[in-house]
């Protein structure tokens, strides 16, 4: 017989050790270690099941794909994330911070739904139903086929699901639900992956599409256990700003489509809108060109956007320049900074550097480098980088330009948009960089220029 031991379990990854410890080896997470007993020596083996009918595996080509077709849920931007669409039967989890507006999101793509004659259940485990009617007011998402259950209890949603029988079923959120059959409040561990298990093994017997709402940690990560994420279908980010009303939806993990695609919307007072052409969100034009502004096109999944980056160069007789950034990593910034003034030679060091985007996106690629750099020493000299012109490129600290990803789409983007001058990795180094940009629209002959940029 086999001989009962001790074993202790993590809750979040799973990691094993024979004594307890506050701390799992794995995951480095407090307060996940229990007990899980655990039988060792010789086990008797399982005994194998009688299949019959459907039970027996069938070859791969006698599978049927009409059945997990896309269905449009009417969000052309959403749909985009999903890869077209909600599969029927899949499990997808959209998380954001708090106020990003996923509840807001969600009742649209239910009022949607509900409008193309599909029976709709959002069960809200946060909000009473009188709440939900308020928001479904303010963003006309009133619908006869749209069901509001107000539960926190895993069975009473089941029983709901039985008595509706939705065509799609929506819980917000799934750390605020809790089963009788697991032990623990709401929230934690046992109790996400219970109730997550459930909803999971509901959507795939009756070919249910389920939308769960996933609140997030500090550090930006889906709270629960770490197994949630492993079990979904889909795993969505919503992103934005409380200071802009810019939000953005990406595809962490998509098992019917692309991961590399994203969808932007706009908060208004009337709940959230599509922006299918973000092009003029990240642009601030006037009618004469403004030194120390620059443009570049950023990639955004598949979806290539321009962006405009400005700068301000000015005196400071502290002994430490200030460098403040605004969607812009520092630390890149500082790094080109430094190209600039060893590779270019603009005294930079007694001279406070202001860095920021319009609108409000954040510059993560590389690729933005070139467009930075000339914003910056466009600020400097004082000369305006014209309209027609658009950038980018990584810079290495050697001073070279190199190549991006995607670049024929960046052109073509660009050349849609009206910009005529390119400047790119075809320039070879920062120097040529700069004096192609700030001498782009000045007359050739101009003496000062030359010798400046010489």
């Amino acid at each position: 017989m086999a001989k009962p031991v001790s074993t202790f379990r993590c809750t979040e990854c799973g990691w094993t050790t024979p004594k307890w410890a506050g701390r799992c080896g794995e995951c480095q997470q407090w307060g996940t270690v229990q007990d899980a007993g655990q039988s060792v020596g010789i086990i008797r083996s399982l005994k194998a099941t009688v299949l019959s009918g459907e039970g027996i595996a069938r070859s791969i080509t006698h599978a049927q794909t009409d059945a997990a077709a896309h269905w449009p849920t009417g969000i052309n931007e959403f749909d985009r994330v999903l890869g077209g669409g909600i599969v029927p039967g899949s499990v997808i989890l959209l998380s954001g911070e708090p106020g990003v507006g996923k509840s807001t999101l969600l009742l649209e793509v239910a009022s949607k739904a509900a409008a193309a004659k599909s029976r709709v259940l959002y069960v809200s485990a946060e909000e009473s139903v009188n709440q939900v009617r308020l928001r479904a007011e303010r963003t006309n998402a009133l619908q006869q086929e749209l069901y509001i259950a107000a539960e926190t209890d895993l069975g009473i949603i089941l029983g709901q699901i039985d008595a509706i029988k939705p065509d799609l079923l929506i819980v917000d959120s799934v750390q605020t639900v809790s089963s009788a059959l697991s032990d623990g409040s709401a929230g934690m561990p046992s109790q996400v992956r219970e109730v997550a298990s459930t909803l999971i093994r509901v959507a795939k017997d009756r070919d249910l599409p389920v939308l769960l709402v996933g609140h997030v940690t500090k550090d930006g990560s889906i709270a629960g256990p770490r197994v949630l994420e492993h079990l979904v279908d889909v795993v969505c980010q919503f992103e934005g700003d409380r200071q802009t009303s810019l939000r953005f939806v990406r595809a962490l993990k998509n098992r019917f489509g692309p991961t590399d695609e994203v969808g932007c919307f706009t908060m208004t007072g009337e709940g959230i809108e599509e922006v299918p052409d973000p092009s003029g969100l990240f642009l601030s034009r006037g009618a004469e060109p403004v030194y120390g502004t620059c443009v570049t096109i950023t990639m955004e999944g598949r979806r290539a956007m321009p962006v405009e980056v400005q700068a301000l160069v000015t005196k400071t007789s502290a002994p430490n320049p200030r460098r403040v950034t605004s969607g812009i990593d520092a630390a890149r910034v500082a790094m080109l900074l430094a190209v600039l003034q060893e590779r270019v030679k603009m005294d930079l060091s007694g001279m406070d550097v202001y860095v920021s985007t319009v609108g409000g996106i954040r510059l993560t690629e590389p690729a933005a480098d070139l467009a930075i750099a000339l914003a910056i020493a466009s600020a400097m000299t004082g000369l305006a980088i014209g309209h027609e012109v658009v950038a980018f490129g990584e810079i290495s600290l050697a001073g070279e330009i190199r190549g991006t990803s995607a670049a024929k789409q960046r052109a073509n983007e660009a050349k849609r948009l009206g910009f005529s001058t390119q400047v790119d990795a075809v320039s070879g180094s920062i120097q040529s960089a700069v004096a192609y940009a700030l001498t782009t629209g000045q007359d050739p002959r101009d003496a000062e220029l030359n010798e400046a940029f010489r």
